[in-house]
């Protein structure tokens, strides 16, 4: 059940994304652009993913549950911590989304429209994603 509701729940989020316009690397620049020609709609999108979910959330932890819906452990959040690998890498994505427009959900998405560019990226990623495994055993 647990995969069932997951695959449901990322096929919602993927949805939201298309309808949304979060996929298009224009309207992302856009959005990125706050000096010039500001598209300030994903910002709607943003805050109207935290009104639907901060609520629920705020209730489900101030009844005490520890567990989500399905039974598993909901994960601690761990205290933040600002430090150069945070700031590097926080530094290195923004670089990345700002030139390009894409970030890794999206580029999900954005490979059922079949462009080279969302396939470089995909690949590019997941590179990243094992760069990183590599580097911190």
């Amino acid at each position: 059940m647990l995969m069932i509701i997951s695959l449901l729940s990322g096929a919602l989020f993927g949805l939201g994304l298309v309808v949304s316009g979060m996929i298009d690397p224009a309207k992302v620049q856009g959005f990125l652009n706050v000096f010039g020609n500001w598209d300030p709609s994903l910002a709607l999108v943003m805050g109207g993913a935290l009104l639907v979910f901060a609520p629920g959330y705020w209730l489900w932890r101030r009844q005490g549950r520890q567990q989500c819906a399905l039974g598993a452990e909901l994960p601690e959040v761990p205290a933040p911590v600002i430090d150069k690998r945070l700031l590097l890498g926080a530094l290195i994505f923004g670089i990345g989304w700002g030139l390009v427009g894409i970030c890794p959900g999206p580029a999900l998405g954005l490979l059922g429209s079949f462009q080279w560019q969302a396939g470089l990226f995909v690949v590019a990623m997941l590179c990243g994603f094992w760069l990183v495994g590599k580097t911190q055993r």
